[in-house]
Formats: structure tokens, C-alpha cells, sequence
């Protein structure tokens, strides 16, 4: 059993919270947070873009802090989950590291690759796990072609189209800032990132194109490349200047013996499936895989059963490593890079 706390009671720690009663092997026994009303187990107000919204939980068999110090002084914790914007992940993730305790953080890892670096090097010379939320894979479309992909049952995986866009988030102010979020690159990208890396391996360089939102990509395309020239991987992200598409992501991944597309959206605030998972084989007819209930939240589950499944064989995530989150940020980075200086650029 790995008994877990749970720091920063906002969307995301309550998404974690729900998934957690739905887990055995893992106990939600703490919670960390500077707001009274939320220790006190009034979480309604909280909503986010899936799931359902905050409501009353009881706390009565959860210690309640105020103080992230005296959560790391609790002795029964093994697991820091670490639901903070993503400018204060180096920071709690070190401290939870010294404290000796395993490390979940939402995702992006951090905001530079110097805090990864720093991150890294705390949970080994601590002897514990940093693994970093990256949900993406876990959901069933994007697990079913992960699953293809590592199985080789269609063959070896050629290429493929990814794309995620939204419009534009007047309700976070700080979405375009460089040093808390980091726009669309490092807030929504970073998702195909980290899932392009773990199908086709680390790109050897990038060429990007896109517009600028004061510091920050709002809009990009790239092209990857890799050793394996024949690899043929690209992107599309960004904010579009509409609100009629609030989100969008997709896919069409090209194996030796299939393709698999995929697309969703939400329009005028409903869910709309515009391609189910679709997989057109070499041969035959067109077929659509039956998959899981289509709860968002049971990717969350499955996400921290991972977790916990680390945790208890002590041997490294193949999914939410720390070493996999690092080379998504640095992708995004290079990307970046790319349309700063208008040319391919190494990774």
C-alpha cells in the first residue's frame, strides 16, 4: 500500500483525488493546502474542461495541512503528488526528494531545463522515483496505439499527424507568461510531445514555423527528424482566434500494416467525436476498436496505477519517467528555438 498527499487542491488535485477512490494499492492520506475553506472540505467551485465539477468531500480521515514542511515531516506518506502551477514544480519536487518521499508531478516537469536537471539529480541522490503526470498516454485512443506500436502486431510504426489546439483562454491570465505557463507550447503541446517521443524515439532536430504572442509560440507547425530517415512525424498547436472550438486533438499514426486516425473536439461546449478511433488496415475493411467507458477520469486512474505499480516494483516508469518528461520539454524548447532563429534546429 503507498499512502499518498496530495499538494495544491485545484483541478487537477481534484481530478487526482476522485481517480484515487477508484485505486487499490494507493490511499489518499493527506491533503496540502493554503486555502481554509478547501481543508475544511468545501472543494465546490472547482471546475476545469471534463469531469464533473468540486463538490463537499469529507476529510475527516485525511490529515489536513496548511504547511507543505510539516506534510513532508508525515512519516505515513510515500507519495507526494504534486498538483502546483507549473512554476513551483522544481521547488516542492526537490524538497519532497530530500524528505526521502517518491515524486508525482503534474506535468510540464518545469519550466527549464535547469530545474529538470535539479529535479533529476535530488530524487537519485535520494534513491527515490520522480515521475512526472503525463495523462496523454493513458487515454484509450492514444493507449491503443501505443499498445500497436510496442507489440509490432501492424508492423513497425512509419509516421504520423498530431494536433491539438484550443481557443483562446481568456480566463487564465497567466497563460501566455514565458516564466509560469508557457502558452501553448509548453501548456499543450508538450502532451504530443512526450507521445511522439515514447513512439518514435528522441528527434535529432526540428523545423518549426509559427507566430508569436509576446514571448511565446501562440500558433506552430513542426516537422521532426530522426536517425531513421524514413520517419515522417509532424505537429500542429495553438490557440486559433475563436471560441465556437473551445478544444481539439487528433491524430493519424501510419504503421507498415495499418493507420489509425483519430480526431475530437468540443463545439459550442459539447463533446464531438469527429473520428472515433479508426483503424484502416492494408487489407480489409475499415474497423473501430472497442475501448473503455470514455471517462476521462479513468485515465487518471490508469495514470496512477502506474504510478503506483513503480512504486511498489521500485524500478522506473517506462511511461511517466522523469528522463521521457525532461526530453518533452526540450523538444519544446527546440521548437521554439526553431521559429526565434527561422531554421531547422538541432535537439
Amino acid at each position: 500500500m503507498a499512502n499518498v498527499g496530495i499538494v495544491g487542491v485545484g483541478f487537477m488535485g481534484w481530478i487526482h483525488y476522485l481517480a484515487y477512490q477508484k485505486i487499490r494499492g494507493m490511499k489518499l492520506t493527506a491533503i496540502c493546502t493554503r486555502n481554509k475553506k478547501k481543508l475544511a472540505g468545501d472543494w465546490r467551485g472547482i471546475k476545469g474542461n471534463f469531469g464533473p465539477e468540486g463538490k463537499k468531500i469529507d476529510v475527516s480521515k485525511i490529515d489536513c495541512y496548511d504547511s507543505f514542511d510539516k506534510m513532508l515531516a508525515d512519516p505515513k506518506i510515500d507519495l507526494i503528488d504534486i498538483c502546483l502551477p507549473p512554476d513551483l514544480h522544481a521547488e516542492f519536487s526537490i524538497k519532497a526528494a530530500k524528505a526521502g518521499k517518491h515524486v508525482l508531478v503534474e506535468k510540464p516537469i518545469a519550466m527549464s531545463i535547469a530545474e529538470t536537471k535539479k529535479m533529476v539529480a535530488a530524487a537519485k541522490k535520494a534513491n527515490t522515483l520522480l515521475m512526472t503526470a503525463h495523462v496523454l498516454p493513458f487515454f484509450d485512443e492514444y493507449a491503443f496505439v501505443l499498445k500497436a506500436a510496442q507489440s509490432g502486431k501492424y508492423g513497425k510504426v512509419l509516421g504520423g499527424t498530431f494536433k491539438r489546439m484550443i481557443s483562446d483562454p481568456l480566463w487564465l491570465p497567466d497563460f501566455y507568461d514565458p516564466v509560469k505557463v508557457g502558452g501553448p507550447m509548453i501548456d499543450l503541446h508538450i502532451h504530443d510531445a512526450h507521445f511522439i517521443r515514447l513512439l518514435f524515439g528522441m528527434p535529432t532536430a526540428v523545423t518549426s514555423q509559427g507566430r508569436m504572442r509576446g514571448e511565446v509560440l501562440e500558433y506552430f507547425n513542426s516537422q521532426f527528424d530522426f536517425e531513421d530517415s524514413s520517419l515522417c512525424v509532424n505537429a500542429a498547436c495553438g490557440v486559433i482566434n475563436q471560441q465556437g472550438r473551445a478544444f481539439t486533438h487528433a491524430f493519424e499514426v501510419h504503421f507498415e500494416k495499418a493507420t489509425m486516425l483519430f480526431d475530437f473536439a468540443v463545439i459550442d461546449g459539447e463533446p464531438r467525436m469527429l473520428m472515433p478511433l479508426t483503424v484502416l488496415p492494408n487489407k480489409g475493411k475499415a474497423k473501430q476498436p472497442k475501448l473503455g467507458s470514455g471517462d476521462p477520469v479513468d485515465a487518471f486512474v490508469a495514470e496512477l496505477k502506474e504510478a503506483g505499480k513503480a512504486i511498489s516494483s521500485g524500478s522506473p516508469s517506462t511511461i511517466l519517467g522523469g528522463d521521457l518528461a525532461m526530453d518533452a520539454l526540450v523538444m519544446c524548447q527546440k521548437q521554439t528555438d526553431s521559429v526565434a532563429k527561422g531554421r531547422k534546429v538541432r535537439i
